[in-house]
């Protein structure tokens, strides 16, 4: 964890304000925080490509493509932004004092930001034994499935952003026994397992004996090697206390990593359309879509989009998009099974070049 950064400092910046307490101290372990020397060029050696970076402190000149040429100040509106995502490219920069710089992987915020924004719909319904609709939502997003880690690179890093909601309906909680085997060593898969609560242990059998090779707690995931190579388990799973599992059964977990059918579109077959009536349809949080939106575009957030379903118009024609495509795959799916002729552009704003697109005013 970074010492010098709080939640707080992370609270400030968007889309990164919009997370829980909770989710904020998980991103900590990811953040990556640098010092600039008065002078210095801080993306020269480090660019800015697959990362949000934010400026914490001091002030940085901008040198952009178009030749417009800025100061951003660490305590302007701008810089509650990334650097440098929106605007033409940046040809060259320099701290204009010691700068201090927070770089965080584009990617695994960009699903972080997917996961909850969707998941605070309310018709997610998990299927959990006890506690209601909105208390088993809250219970299964703080389990450690959707954790920071298990979405950078568990299997649901490549799960299809359209499934999600499938996901956290089809979920089930046990509630499991101290030397209760989970799993048997040689036996066919049936599940995906998450320890939400309890300690397991992994055997194999080896020369007649029982070897141990790991051991596992809460937040930890087990049970998916069979699942997608199709083979026999390999291993022994032992609780080693009373607990609570969260488990997916494997014709969903299958299913599930499969994309749904979803119209793409490119952003120049995009502009055609908009020409013809579509309508840029931005389900990224409002701060988002005020600081950098398409022109003309309209805004109903991901979480709101159900509440959308009969307010827009189903004559006309919507284009989702949000930074990377995440978002809006989502978005469009839920729109598509209400009747809308939805598409979704291919890599979100991420496909979009610079200069098209508004931006408030630099200060």
């Amino acid at each position: 964890m970074n010492d010098i950064l709080d939640i707080r400092i992370l609270a400030a910046l968007e889309p990164i304000s919009s997370f829980s307490p909770a989710r904020l101290r998980e991103l900590l372990d990811y953040c990556h925080v640098e010092n600039v020397a008065p002078g210095e060029n801080p993306f020269l050696n480090r660019p800015l490509h697959g990362q949000s970076v934010y400026l914490l402190r001091g002030e940085i000149e901008l040198d952009y493509a178009d030749d417009n040429k800025v100061t951003m100040r660490a305590d302007s509106e701008w810089a509650r932004h990334p650097i440098g995502k929106r605007q033409p490219d940046i040809r060259n920069a320099k701290a204009l004092s010691n700068v201090m710089l927070l770089r965080v992987d584009d990617d695994l915020l960009d699903r972080m930001v997917t996961w909850d924004q969707f998941a605070s719909h309310d018709d997610i319904k998990p299927k959990l034994d006890k506690g209601g609709a909105d208390a088993a939502v809250r219970r299964l997003l703080n389990s450690g499935m959707f954790s920071a880690e298990n979405l950078n690179h568990g299997p649901f890093a490549h799960l299809p952003p359209a499934n999600i909601g499938k996901l956290l309906n089809r979920v089930e909680a046990i509630a499991v026994w101290e030397k209760d085997v989970i799993i048997r060593e040689g036996e066919e898969g049936d599940y995906y397992y998450l320890v939400e609560s309890g300690r397991a242990q992994v055997t194999r059998l080896v020369g007649g004996a029982n070897l141990v090779l790991a051991e596992l707690k809460a937040g930890d995931v087990f049970g998916e090697e069979a699942l997608i190579s199709d083979t026999k388990r390999n291993a022994t799973v032992t609780m080693r206390s009373n607990g609570v599992l969260l488990r997916l059964k494997k014709q969903d977990f299958l299913e599930l990593m499969q994309e749904p059918l979803l119209h793409r579109i490119s952003f120049e077959d995009a502009k055609e359309k908009v020409k013809q009536g579509a309508v840029w349809l931005d389900v990224r949080h409002p701060p988002e879509y005020r600081y950098d939106k398409l022109p003309g575009a309209i805004n109903v957030p991901l979480n709101d989009i159900r509440n959308a379903i009969g307010v827009l118009s189903k004559v006309t024609p919507y284009i989702a998009y949000c930074q990377s495509g995440r978002r809006s795959a989502a978005a469009a799916f839920i729109l598509a099974q209400a009747g809308y002729d939805v598409y979704v552009l291919e890599n979100g704003l991420w496909s979009v070049p610079k200069a098209l697109q508004q931006q408030q005013e630099r200060t």
